[in-house]
This record gives structure tokens, sequence and C-alpha cells, in this order.
């Protein structure tokens, strides 16, 4: 057996996972879904993803933002979201939800 048709299989679903979360991705920056959703629910896609990138994916967070917000907790923003531990999954998606009511309170004003 050679090693061809698992590395074609490895390939396949790597895309499978990219096509995934590119589209994660616009569901978090259209407002369908909530980077803090995403931190709890950890769907299949999102495991592998680096906790920074996800934050980046919001609308209005670019690297220093998601930088200062993931230090402040002591979590490194390549981190996976798979990795992260229950406590770390719990205080974050509260504090990015007290940041979501925020940003909408401003929008309002």
């Amino acid at each position: 057996m050679t090693p061809e048709p698992q590395r074609m299989r490895a390939l396949e679903r790597a895309n499978e996972i990219r096509l995934a979360r590119a589209e994660l991705k616009r569901r978090i920056a259209g407002g369908g879904i909530s980077a803090a959703d995403v931190i709890l629910a950890q769907p299949l896609e999102a495991r592998s993803w680096a906790i920074g990138d996800l934050l980046m994916s919001q609308r209005r967070w670019g690297y220093t933002r998601s930088r200062k917000f993931l230090s402040q907790n002591l979590i490194s923003e390549t981190k996976q979201v798979g990795a992260l531990t229950e406590r770390q999954r719990l205080m974050l998606a509260s504090q990015l939800a007290s940041c979501r009511s925020r940003d909408l309170e401003l929008v309002k004003a």
C-alpha cells in the first residue's frame, strides 16, 4: 500500500476544514454567529483555529485588540480553540458577550 492515498485524503480533509473555517469566519464577521458561541460550541473546524485568529475575524477586532484582550486573561493568541480549558472558554465567552453588549450600546447612542 502506497502513502499516496493517505496523503490525498489528508489534503482533502485539510481543504474541507479550510473551507468550513472560511465560512465560519464570514458568519462571524457578518454577525450571524458570535465568537463567544464558537468558543463555547467548539465546532470541528474551529478546534485547531488559533484563538487570536478567531477574535480577529470579528468586526472591529484587529491584532492589537485581540492581543490585549488575551493578555489580560493570560492566554497566548496562538493557543488553539480546542486546547482551551473549560474555565478559559467560559471566561472568554462571558467577557466577549459583555464587550459585544457595550459595543451595541455605543451604536445605539
